[in-house]
């Protein structure tokens, strides 16, 4: 048989820790799953990576592979000494109870194990599933409410106050595990659709408020709408061009309870049709007014 470099097949080094040795094998696994992969090989490539990382994920395991291993290159004809079990038993972490029925040399070194004898072979690795990534387009309304989507044949729930750029984790809706390994996860990144009235900033909603000249002057009371229906929004004298007027917990749910707020932002907006009464209305306002928008102006010295 041929000795193999697990850790080469990970691509970590010899003292990576279960970590790393866990990060690397996630990686490799979701691009090598034949449920992803169209390369060829991608089977045996996966089986291969499943097998390095059964090895040295499990301390004792790692321990049995690398004192066994430390003399051998990948690819060379292996063979352990026939004393190796009852000198590890006396080295073992786990206080002379390990034994080799705790490793399957099927695994470790390819086609042999001490028990079966040459030639025995494990068929098979628990493989848990690759992990997938998606996105999910929502519009407010779903972020507001929560939303089903069905992937796969498989009815997804998305809750409540879901954020731009949040990122979900569906625990066993990704790829299916094999050997009796775990389902693989499903990530969604949650992305919201534009919308005609609300700017989504975290679960605070912002849109604009157009309000009419006299309106702004002299303060008005006006119905605003909501996710949750129309409210009435005082608008105080004097509110200026891109004032912020806030609706307190009108905004997006939070998943640990409460809500954001909804912020109005004033715009100023003149009208564009005028009849002769009206613009009379304007020219002695005009005329009374000592108003002047200007007056930050440096003037000429």
């Amino acid at each position: 048989m041929k000795y193999k470099d697990y850790y080469a097949t990970l691509g970590v080094k010899r003292g990576a820790t279960v970590d790393e040795i866990k990060k690397a094998y996630r990686k490799l696994a979701q691009k090598h799953h034949p449920d992803v992969s169209k390369e060829k090989g991608a089977e045996a490539k996966f089986k291969e990576i499943g097998e390095a990382y059964q090895t040295l994920k499990d301390p004792e395991k790692r321990a049995a592979y690398d004192q066994l291993g430390s003399a051998y290159k990948p690819g060379q004809d292996f063979r352990p000494p026939p004393d190796w079990e009852q000198r590890f038993r006396g080295d073992s972490p786990s206080g002379g109870h390990f034994s080799f029925d705790d490793i399957d040399f099927g695994d470790l070194f390819g086609a042999f194990s001490p028990r079966g004898g040459r030639g025995a072979r494990r068929s098979s690795v628990a493989t848990p599933g690759a992990d997938h990534e998606t996105t999910a387009s929502l519009t407010v309304e779903d972020a507001y409410r929560g939303a089903q989507f069905d992937m796969d044949g498989t009815t997804v729930r998305i809750p409540k106050g879901a954020t731009h750029g949040q990122r979900l984790r569906l625990r066993g809706h990704g790829g299916k595990g094999r050997n009796g390994g775990r389902d693989g996860d499903l990530y969604l990144n949650i992305a919201l659709l534009p919308h005609p009235l609300y700017r989504p900033d975290g679960h605070d909603l912002y849109m604009d408020l157009p309000l009419a000249p006299w309106e702004a002057a002299l303060g008005a009371t006006i119905e605003v709408p909501t996710l949750a229906g129309k409210v009435s929004l005082k608008v105080p004298p004097g509110t200026a061009a891109g004032g912020k007027l806030r609706l307190a917990r009108r905004g997006l749910p939070k998943p640990g309870g409460g809500e954001g707020d909804l912020y109005a932002i004033a715009q100023i907006v003149n009208p564009t049709v005028l009849d002769e009464r009206e613009k009379a209305l304007f020219r002695e306002l005009a005329e009374a007014s000592s108003f002047d928008p200007r007056g930050h102006f440096a003037r000429p010295g």
